[in-house]
Parts: C-alpha cells; sequence; structure tokens
C-alpha cells in the first residue's frame, strides 16, 4: 500500500517542534482518543497508481475539483469534474473519453494537456496548480504511464482521518505548527497522507502550507479542517503571547462549566474578567432568563440582599416565572415557523399556548420533540399538529426535523455528497423518503386571496398514510426510507414510522439531539454557541470547548432533558457572571474563550418590552389585547391587517418573519433604520408623550426632580445615576420651565443607552 502516488513521509519534524521562531515555545495538547497507527513504508513504485485514491486526491488538492474551478455545476472550459470528487467514475470518463481524450498523452504522458494546464504550460484561467517538481504532477504523469486505469469497485476507502496535534498552543510572537495527517483504509492500512490533504483554516489570515504547515503571523485562535478524499477531520491551533512569570489569576470553578472555561483559559495563558458586579448580572439575568427589566423594588432588594448565594437564589426564582415559558415559547415558535399565514389566527394561538404551558410545566425537551414529531389530527384540537401543517413538503420536513432536532444542515446534500459533512446525496433523499405519507384534510380554507395557494384559514387534519414513493434523482431509482446513519426507517412492533422516527431520534444513546439542544441553550443563555452557527454542529465545525459540550451533553441527558435544569448550571456558573469590560487585544478577545461576558445587541423583543416597561407605556399589537408584551406575542404579524407601532418595531429590529427554520432568520445587526427609530420613531415619541405614562405620573405625584433622575434610572439602567449623571439631569430640570419636557429629555436618553440596548 502507498499513499498519494508519493513515498510515505516518514521523516517529518515529530510534534511539538516550532519551524520559524526559535523564541517561541510550543505546548501541544492531543486531543485524539487513541494513537494514530503506524504509516507503512512501503516503495510506491510497487504498486500501480490508483484513480480512485491518487489521482482523485491530486484533483482535490489542486482544487480542480472545488466549485470555483471544474466542480462547478456548469463546469469550466468545457471541462467537468464532480463537486470535491464525488462521482470518480464520472471524473474518469471526463478526464479520458470526453474532448476525443484529448486531455490525456498516452504516448508521452508528461505532455498530456491535464498536466500541461496544471502546470501552466499552456494558458490555463486557474492558474499554475503545481510544477513539473511537485508530487502532484508524477502522480498524474505515472497513472498515465501505467494505462490511466479507471476506478475500481473493490478498492479501498477512507475507514478514518486523523490529524496530530489536533489542538496545538505556541507561545511567542509568530510561529508555526507541522500537521500529520494520518489515513486509515478499510484494508486496515493506515498512512500518513499529509502531503495530499486539503487544508481550510478558518482565520484566511492564517495560511497552511502544501506540507500542512500552519504560519502564524499574529496571536490568533484557529480551526483547520482538513480532507482527504471522503475523509474529515480538524486540527485546532493557537498563537498567544508569551508572558513571561505570570500567574493565571482566575476564580476557583463552581461546576463543570467553569472546570473547561477555565481550563482552557489557563492553557491559552488568558486571564478571566473579574466578575460583573451585582446590578450588572441583575439586568443581565433578567433579561436573558425572563426577557424583562427587574423592577425599581426588585433591584434595590437585590443590591441591598447580604447573603452570599442571592445569585443562586435569583436564578432559581427566574426559572419559575411565566416570562421564562414565554420566552422559550418565542424560540421555538421561531425554530418551528408559527406564522399565521400558514397556520391561520387559531392555528399561531393553539401552537404557542401549548408551548408556553409545556416550558411552563417544565416537559422534558425530549418529550416536547416526540409530541411534536407524532401529532396528527386537528391543528385546532392537536396543537403540535401544525408543525406538520407548516411544513407541508417531504424535503422541508426532512431539513427542518434534522436542522432544528438533531443540529444537521443537510440541504448541500441535496444536489450533491455535502462538501463540508459526512452525508451524502444518497443519504439525503432516503432521509427525505422517511417524511412522505403526511397528508391534509382541509375541513375549511377561507383564505382572501384566492390565487395565493400557500395561504390557509380553516381547521385541517394531519394524516398519516402509506410513504409514497420518492426518486433519487442521481439513480433515477426509489428511495429507500433510512435513518440519518443508514438505519431502516421501519419501526418497532406497534409503532407507526412517525413514532419510530421520534423513538430514534431523542433516544439517550443517539446524542445528536441532545448535543444540538445543549448547543441552542447555551446560546440562548450564554450570548453565542460553543458552536456557531448554532445549528450547524458537524465534525468540521467543532465546539469552542468540545469537551465541554459533550459533559453537558452527559448531563443533560442525565437529567431526563431538563432544560430548565440546565439553564440553572449555566447561569450560577462563574463564567456566565463575569464582567465584560475591560480592554483586551490578540487571543483574549475571541469572544469563543467566554473569558468575559458576549456583548450582543438585545432582541427587538426585549428592547421594545425595555421601553414599554421603562415608559409604563406599551407598545400596540394587532389583534392582541393592550398591555401585551412583544414577548407574549405568538405570531409574527397578523396577515392582511395594518400594523401597529409594536408590530412595525420587531419588523424593523429583526423578529423573523418565521420562513425559515433557523435560528439564522433573526437579525440582531444594527442599521440606519434602527438608529433614526430610537431617535424619532412616531412610535416611541407616542409613549413618551402619553399623559398617563410613568412620567406623568411621576410629575402628578409631585416628585422632586432627584427622585424622578433615581426613579427612571433605577428603572432604565437598574442602578443609580452616577454623582456626575445625576447632576447634569438635575440641572435640566433647573434650568427649564417644562418639567415634562426634561423628563422626556431624559427618558429618551436613557431608552437609547448602551446600556439598555445591549447585553454586557
Amino acid at each position: 500500500m502507498r499513499a498519494c502516488g508519493v513515498r510515505l513521509r516518514l521523516d517529518r519534524p515529530p510534534v511539538g517542534v516550532v519551524g520559524s521562531s526559535a523564541a517561541a515555545l510550543l505546548t501541544c495538547v492531543l486531543a485524539a482518543t487513541h494513537a494514530a497507527e503506524p504509516a507503512i513504508p512501503i516503495d510506491p513504485a510497487a504498486v500501480p497508481a490508483a484513480f480512485d485514491r491518487d489521482v482523485m486526491a491530486v484533483l482535490s488538492k489542486a482544487g480542480c475539483n472545488a466549485g470555483t474551478c471544474h466542480g462547478n455545476l456548469h463546469g469550466k472550459g468545457g471541462f467537468f469534474l464532480s463537486l470535491r470528487g464525488q462521482d470518480p467514475a464520472a471524473d474518469w470518463r471526463e478526464i479520458v473519453a470526453s474532448s476525443a481524450g484529448r486531455r490525456i498523452n498516452r504516448i508521452a504522458p508528461e505532455r498530456s494537456l491535464v498536466l500541461l494546464k496544471a502546470t501552466a504550460q499552456v494558458p490555463h484561467g486557474g492558474g499554475r496548480r503545481f510544477g513539473p517538481e511537485d508530487p502532484e504532477f508524477e502522480v498524474l504523469a505515472r497513472w498515465v504511464r501505467e494505462g490511466a486505469q479507471g476506478p475500481r469497485a473493490d478498492a479501498p476507502t477512507i475507514a478514518g482521518l486523523t490529524v496530530e496535534p489536533a489542538d496545538a498552543v505556541i507561545r511567542g510572537a509568530s510561529g508555526t505548527v507541522p500537521l500529520r495527517v494520518m489515513a486509515r483504509f478499510t484494508d486496515g492500512v493506515a498512512a500518513d497522507v499529509t502531503r495530499m490533504a486539503v487544508f481550510e483554516p478558518s482565520d484566511p489570515t492564517i495560511t497552511v502550507s502544501v506540507e500542512g504547515v500552519v504560519r502564524f503571523a499574529r496571536p490568533a485562535l484557529v480551526t483547520v479542517a482538513v480532507r482527504y478524499l471522503t475523509g474529515q477531520a480538524v486540527a485546532r491551533a493557537a498563537l498567544v503571547e508569551a508572558r513571561e512569570g505570570a500567574v493565571w489569576s482566575g476564580p476557583a470553578p463552581v461546576n463543570l462549566v467553569d472546570e473547561e472555561i477555565f481550563a482552557r483559559l489557563r492553557q491559552l495563558g488568558v486571564d478571566p474578567a473579574p466578575p460583573a458586579d451585582d446590578l450588572v448580572f441583575l439586568r443581565r439575568i433578567f433579561l436573558d432568563l425572563v426577557g424583562v427589566l427587574p423592577t425599581i423594588e426588585e433591584a434595590r432588594a437585590f443590591a441591598a440582599d447580604p447573603r452570599a448565594d442571592k445569585r443562586e437564589r435569583l436564578v432559581d426564582t427566574l426559572l419559575q416565572r411565566p416570562e421564562w415559558a414565554a420566552t422559550w415559547a418565542g424560540v421555538w415558535g421561531d425554530l418551528l415557523r408559527v406564522e399565521e399565514k400558514t397556520l391561520d389566527a387559531k392555528g399561531v394561538g393553539v401552537f404557542h399556548e401549548w408551548m408556553r404551558r409545556s416550558f411552563a410545566e417544565n416537559m422534558p425537551l425530549d418529550r416536547f420533540v416526540r409530541e411534536i414529531v407524532t401529532a396528527r389530527g386537528s391543528t385546532y384540537d392537536v396543537p403540535p399538529a401544525n408543525f406538520w401543517r407548516a411544513h407541508r413538503e417531504p424535503v422541508v420536513r426532512a431539513e427542518t426535523a434534522a436542522q432544528v432536532f438533531l443540529g444537521v444542515r443537510l440541504q448541500c446534500a441535496k444536489c450533491h455528497n455535502h462538501p463540508f459533512d459526512r452525508w451524502l446525496q444518497d443519504e439525503y433523499h432516503d432521509w427525505t423518503a422517511v417524511f412522505t405519507g403526511i397528508d391534509y384534510e382541509v375541513v375549511k380554507n377561507d383564505r382572501q386571496d384566492k390565487l395565493d395557494k400557500h395561504e390557509f384559514v380553516g381547521e385541517q387534519i394531519v394524516v398519516v398514510k402509506d410513504p409514497q414513493e420518492l426518486k433519487n434523482p442521481r439513480t433515477d431509482q426509489p428511495a429507500t426510507p433510512r435513518l440519518l446513519g443508514g438505519a431502516p426507517a421501519a419501526g418497532a412492533a406497534g409503532q407507526d414510522r412517525l413514532e419510530s422516527l421520534a423513538v430514534w431520534m431523542t433516544a439517550p444513546e443517539h446524542r445528536r439531539f441532545a448535543r444540538a439542544q445543549v448547543n441552542r441553550i447555551w446560546f440562548h443563555v450564554m450570548g453565542r454557541g460553543l458552536v456557531e452557527p448554532v445549528d450547524d454542529l458537524r465534525d468540521t465545525n467543532p465546539a469552542s470547548h468540545p469537551a465541554l459540550l459533550e459533559r453537558l451533553t452527559d448531563a443533560f441527558i442525565a437529567s431526563g432533558h431538563d432544560v430548565r435544569a440546565l439553564a440553572r448550571m449555566l447561569c450560577t456558573s462563574r463564567t456566565y457572571g463575569l464582567a465584560s469590560s475591560g480592554t483586551v487585544d490578540g487571543v483574549a478577545a475571541d469572544e469563543s474563550l467566554f473569558a468575559r461576558a458576549v456583548v450582543r445587541r438585545r432582541s427587538a423583543e426585549r428592547i421594545l418590552d425595555a421601553q414599554s416597561q421603562v415608559l409604563g407605556a406599551a407598545a400596540r399589537f394587532e389583534g392582541y389585547p393592550a398591555g401585551t408584551r412583544a414577548g407574549e406575542v405568538a405570531g409574527v404579524e397578523r396577515v392582511r391587517r395594518k400594523a401597529a407601532d409594536g408590530d412595525r418595531f420587531l419588523r424593523l429590529f429583526g423578529r423573523p418573519e418565521r420562513l425559515l427554520a433557523c435560528e439564522c432568520e433573526r437579525s440582531n445587526e444594527p442599521t440606519l433604520s434602527q438608529a433614526l427609530d430610537l431617535v424619532g420613531g412616531a412610535g416611541l415619541h407616542e409613549r413618551l408623550g402619553a399623559g398617563d405614562n410613568r412620567l406623568g405620573r411621576l410629575l402628578a405625584a409631585d416628585r422632586a426632580p432627584e427622585q424622578i433622575v433615581d426613579d427612571l434610572f433605577w428603572t432604565a439602567l437598574v442602578r443609580p445615576p452616577t454623582p456626575t449623571e445625576r447632576d447634569a439631569a438635575v440641572a435640566a430640570f433647573a434650568t427649564t420651565d417644562d418639567p415634562r419636557a426634561a423628563a422626556e429629555d431624559l427618558a429618551w436618553a436613557l431608552l437609547n443607552a448602551k446600556e439598555l440596548l445591549f447585553r454586557n
């Protein structure tokens, strides 16, 4: 056995040696769970060149089959290759037989067009990919010289790919990390394939040589995705500043969250931020867990509470409040596309209420999902059946179930093998076949637009019929219903197909479900996911703290999939309670380390509810009773009705339309329109000027300016004003004959304060 047509590299520098910086100190932490198998030094000349192993590896290494080159749907220059080597047989025919066989020269292999183009000896739009002196050239020339044989059906395939070091930390101003890639084949042979592996760093400022040497020019954290044929693996590397005599000064951990986060910080030599003060923590925990600000009485009582465990007590109290359930009903409403056009107003209402009640009763999340997946019957009488009403096509159902429940983005595998994950195109269509046979009895449809087939107004009955035939477009044969991973979709005795699916998906031994939900809960509590994007969990997109994600998954399963228990663990950790302040640079500034609280703009609902709470004047939402909070709105906007001021605000500030089953549909990015609305929006100024709002009541009670200033600061920012702030605000009252205008100006300024708009 030989690797990639070149002699196996047994003379690589040992792991842990830095190539470019003599002053750098390299500390390598190997995260692999087992030692790599030794490469077998067999002379490559003794074995014929193999197209499916050697030539396909060269095409990937040189980028020939990338989507930007000949792997594009339309090819390049009349030369078509399968994307990232999905179809070796088709690629062999394209190289050997298409265009009258002009791409290879059997008489003079080194003069083959495929080599002349790649070495830029003749004009090539893709430029020079390698030179005549490189191993890639010799692999292709030797393959042509030996007869340009096609792929073999019985050829060994990749059984696994590992990278050493899996986790490396360099200390210094610059440095390098040499990676070594080992492939295990199905015939039991292991080989060093570093030279023919493809390296894709997450940071474009970090370079990786063709030999797999990661080169840093500045402090950074990087993940390097590694591909060789169908195998995929990742390595992490970091360059951090060397600090002579530095002693890590982090606090002692209180639970497994701190153990893992602080261990990583200690490894990198990064000190965490100090603990946030009590009032910053109070504002953060209220908005994170229940989406509202604390009242003045709650804030002052917490500030005065001398008990050492008052933060833990507060977390326990908030997790029992009804706003906690409403917050999580909103999270899942976004994911499950709870919007009125498809579900109608009653469907939206009953589905949202069922979710709110489920979280209020602390229904285990595995049961919550099983009830959704197995639901059928009236969409009015069986609220979770609205999930199927919102997802009416097998493809949409399959992609949504994979992404929302399992954290798997399958969409790329619809047209070709997934370029970044393990899923094949055939697996995509077999999984989709599981979701056929779901149908609807439309009892009534009073839609207003008779030409809009996507609008439904009226009750529907979800029914499950026999699976329908779904053709695999690649083979033009019927797809076989299979679960992700290849298991048949047939249920156990007494179970139908959806029950079997729900049981398999949420089973404790099937960790994808628990892992995906843990990452989602972490995202909503901590400000960003351990894996980002939050619903894209794959080997080539590893967690920032892999061991932590696995330990939390274990704990979540052991708790019976208890969302409240997991949220409590996160919120009572010292990591959650860190401050966000402090000027940092280099690696320490990377949010994925959680060395300080993640700063982010608050969601549209939280900002609007904070405005309403500070002013004591609620925003209006079309079709909802007066006083409804933004966090309690079940749907998006009422169909074909004039939007109220609250509806317009939520739309402007990024609340999703719920057309996609993805966290990514929500936007917290600032825009000029948002700034203009905060400065002079009609809805805000109408509530500012309402005579019976908080300002009106304070003035009617004949409160002194100092009292009004204190009241507004405690209400909006959950803290007293500083002496400078108090003096300036009181002076504004003293220099005007219109105390109402002064109060409105102060309230307006506080509503635009970063402390209110951002999580800190």
